[in-house]
């Protein structure tokens, strides 16, 4: 049982590329975590897990940052890199329109506290997903190197921590750094490439593993495009943008999905 992935590694691995996420798997306890001697990631979504840890939001933090995914302009110096992943809740199914801000120091380890560069927010997608381009952050004095981050799921409390780097000798001799915020981090020809999935502390029912009675032409793990048009429990609507459908996401429930006719 050692070897086998948590559900959030197979969630993540299914949203990733498009298809249903099996009910069975997020109604079930997560497998065992793979045993590598590391210090554990963000945990898995197994019950009695512990979200994503907070951590100090420092001085250096400004509201009111510009909404975008990437935060390189031009004649940005510094290695180029992409910090992609998801946000879950509890019982691991992805959050849409989570919020995410975020802020980092430059190439040379200062922050912009006149202006807004290498700040932003963005939110999730109907998958949970997000996706940062950005430079790998400088070293400030006394800090391992590290990238800010505010998340806030809809009408629930702000989650304010910290995403490190793998390998990194002040990770060693920061007091701040926590193992369990280490991003998976490799490179990418001149570039660097992230992945880090968020566990936010938002209650969740599983989906049911059999259909809703009277669910009409709508159906779980077909791929709908937007204009597609489907019934359900009596009533028609129209598909508002592309994505695979899955239990828990019924046009009732996903008014970000569905518009009723």
């Amino acid at each position: 049982m050692d070897n086998l992935p948590s559900r959030k590694t197979v969630l993540r691995a299914a949203l990733a590329a498009g298809v249903a996420v099996p009910a069975a798997i997020v109604a079930v306890p997560a497998l065992a975590r793979t045993t590598t001697g590391t210090p554990p990631l963000t945990p898995a979504c197994d019950d009695g897990d512990d979200p994503t840890p907070p951590q100090m939001e420092g001085p250096y933090f400004k509201p009111n940052s510009p909404r975008r995914n990437s935060l390189v302009q031009p004649g940005t110096a510094g290695t180029p890199l992409k910090v992609t992943g998801y946000v879950f809740g509890l019982k691991c199914l992805p959050l849409s329109n989570v919020l995410l801000d975020f802020w980092q120091a430059d190439n040379n380890g200062a922050y912009d506290n006149a202006g807004y560069r290498f700040r932003g927010h963005q939110f999730t997608d109907a998958q949970g997903a997000f996706s940062l381009t950005t430079i790998v952050p400088g070293l400030y004095p006394g800090r391992t190197r590290h990238i800010h981050v505010k998340v806030q799921a809809p009408n629930r409390p702000v989650l304010t921590t910290q995403l490190y780097f793998p390998g990194e000798p002040r990770n060693n001799t920061d007091a701040l750094f926590d193992p369990r915020l280490l991003m998976t981090v490799r490179n990418v020809g001149g570039g660097r490439e992230a992945a880090f999935d968020f566990v936010l502390n938002v209650p969740q029912n599983p989906p049911t593993t059999t259909p809703p009675p009277g669910s009409g032409t709508w159906a779980a793990g077909t791929a709908y495009t937007a204009g597609a048009r489907v019934t359900y429990s009596g009533l028609g609507y129209v598909c508002l943008q592309t994505h695979t459908a899955q239990q828990g996401w019924e046009p009732p429930s996903a008014p970000s999905l569905w518009r009723a006719e």
